[in-house]
């Protein structure tokens, strides 16, 4: 049987507790990684997860910010979490399958709204997470990994609705998508979900500030799963929930998918 992984910036586990029961009830896959928890780890709403066979979780939490969790009906063992550029923040936690394959679930930083690390810390700090990422994979190689999650970055120019209007718009500067470029590079991971569907427009998050998010679909491919090239050709199915987007009270964010024949 394949095993199917899904990741999902929820924007508030404990606020939006019933569309997380929703996908995790029609779709079922057999782990989800949540990015943007909002909530210290003690008071994630495990009880109707659990009752659905989620009996498995690794997180990492902080109270209203941040926060990242893998929920799995396998059994798994936590592999650690790293904080990166030394901010204190919840934004990085691992898993371990018994079949040895390791779980990486990330919430980089959005980097405020001006790309110029003079005038937005944020945006420098987002850059400095990246480049420790890249760092930390170079000095040791991974092998057998999924990294999944928000890396608010929308790297190529079919992942965001307009390349030329966005080249200055945080998440789709030349300088972001470079420095994702030079994590990718670092662990010579595999772009799970365009090996799948190399080709056309593809998004995973819509602004809450469209009007009406659907018609005006102007989008941005935020959220990612990558593997390292020993697994990478088992990975297959890759999709993208857009109808979650639409779902009452939803995340600005959709949920993405992957199956991997491990």
């Amino acid at each position: 049987m394949p095993l199917t992984i899904a990741t999902w910036n929820i924007n508030s586990v404990r606020l939006r507790e019933p569309i997380v029961l929703k996908l995790l009830q029609e779709e079922a896959p057999d782990i989800l990684c949540l990015q943007e928890c909002k909530s210290p780890v003690e008071k994630i709403p495990l009880e109707g997860f659990q009752g659905l066979g989620y009996t498995h979780m690794v997180a990492r939490g902080q109270k209203g910010y941040n926060g990242v969790a893998i929920l799995s009906k396998l059994p798994i063992t936590d592999a650690g979490a790293r904080d990166f550029v030394g901010m204190g923040h919840a934004r990085h936690v691992a898993a371990r399958l018994d079949n040895g394959v390791t779980i990486q679930n990330f919430y980089i930083p959005a980097g405020g709204d001006v790309p110029d690390r003079d005038l937005n810390d944020k945006f420098g700090q987002k850059l400095d997470f990246l480049t420790e990422m890249r760092d930390w994979f170079h000095a040791a190689p991974p092998a057998k990994t999924i990294i999944v999650g928000d890396f608010n970055i929308a790297p190529r120019e079919d992942d965001v609705w307009g390349h030329k209007q966005l080249l200055k718009v945080v998440s789709h500067t030349p300088v972001e998508v470079e420095h994702l470029a030079q994590v990718q590079d670092s662990g010579n991971w595999v772009d799970i979900t365009r090996q799948d569907i190399p080709d056309g427009l593809l998004y995973s998050w819509w602004s809450y500030r469209a009007r009406d998010w659907d018609a005006a679909d102007k989008g941005r491919r935020l959220d990612h799963i990558w593997a390292t090239p020993d697994i990478s050709a088992a990975g297959h199915n890759s999709r993208i929930l857009r109808d979650a987007r639409g779902w009452e009270k939803p995340s600005d964010h959709a949920p993405v998918f992957a199956s991997f024949d491990l």
